[in-house]
């Protein structure tokens, strides 16, 4: 179809256009790739760190409990070290990723602004994350009989 000195042609447009989107779909899937190898390794780190630390701790733990400490409480004990360091974390890495992402999306012609909501929810789901990994190291050293771990030298 022909208009004034313009030709147009749907099939050309849509090219152009899954073209300019393709390089976008490549990026999209190894950044999901590599952002999944990411968390498992990071999980793999969490619970080797978690069970360092719960077996340097085996005396601790076991007073604890022969003083009447909680499964929840030394659960809560060991994990807060880990949620203080996840909440740094996302502390740090939040603007810097709000920096990046304003500026990778300031270069479509169709523009969004990154919510805070986004952030949040991604430091929502870390924390959930680590919590998860570490309290199963966590809830097995609660529940480990005291008198094993108070004869140990």
């Amino acid at each position: 179809m022909q208009t004034g000195s313009h030709v147009v042609s749907s099939g050309f447009y849509y090219t152009k256009y899954a073209k300019k989107f393709s390089d976008e779909e490549q990026i999209r899937t190894l950044a999901g790739l590599f952002a999944g190898l990411t968390i498992l390794i990071s999980c793999l780190g969490l619970f080797g760190l978690a069970t360092f630390m719960a077996e340097s701790r085996t005396k601790e733990i076991g007073v604890r409990e022969v003083l009447g400490a909680s499964v929840a409480n030394i659960t809560a004990l060991l994990a807060r070290d880990f949620v203080r360091l996840v909440i740094v974390a996302v502390l740090i890495a939040s603007p810097i990723a709000w920096w990046a992402a304003e500026k990778w999306l300031n270069g479509f012609t169709y523009r969004t602004s990154v919510s805070a909501w986004i952030f949040i929810g991604a430091g929502m789901i870390s924390i959930g994350i680590a919590l998860f990994t570490v309290s199963f190291q966590s809830i097995k050293a609660a529940i480990a009989n005291p008198v094993k771990s108070l004869r140990v030298d």
